[in-house]
């Protein structure tokens, strides 16, 4: 995943929609996605921008499709093998972080 071996928060989330979702998703239903799970409005540029900068890491791949009878084409991704790597190692990260951290234990917040 080139110099930067972890994700950042929205590319996380964003790569999370679409393993939900599966193969053939595009941004409005990545959207769409995000809000209705995390309530998080975000833009649909703010998504795509997203997914363009994945698709540069080789975390996902995009292919576009033109419907026969007019219509506008898609975008749709796909979750690669190496994006689903790297939300494991992601989440692996994270949970070792919250097995030590003491947020929410009795006199932790003063």
């Amino acid at each position: 995943m080139g110099n930067r071996d972890y994700l950042g928060e929205f590319e996380h989330v964003v790569l999370l929609a679409l393993a939900r979702l599966g193969d053939g998703a595009y941004g409005a239903s990545i959207h769409e996605e995000i809000l209705g799970t995390t309530g998080r409005d975000v833009s649909i540029p703010a998504v795509y921008v997203t997914l363009k900068r994945l698709e540069k890491k080789g975390l996902v791949s995009c292919t576009v499709e033109v419907p026969e009878e007019g219509g506008r084409a898609t975008r749709n991704y796909v979750l690669l093998r190496a994006g689903e790597q790297s939300l494991m190692r992601s989440r692996e990260m994270l949970e070792s972080l919250w097995r030590g951290a003491r947020v929410g234990r009795p006199g932790w917040a003063k």
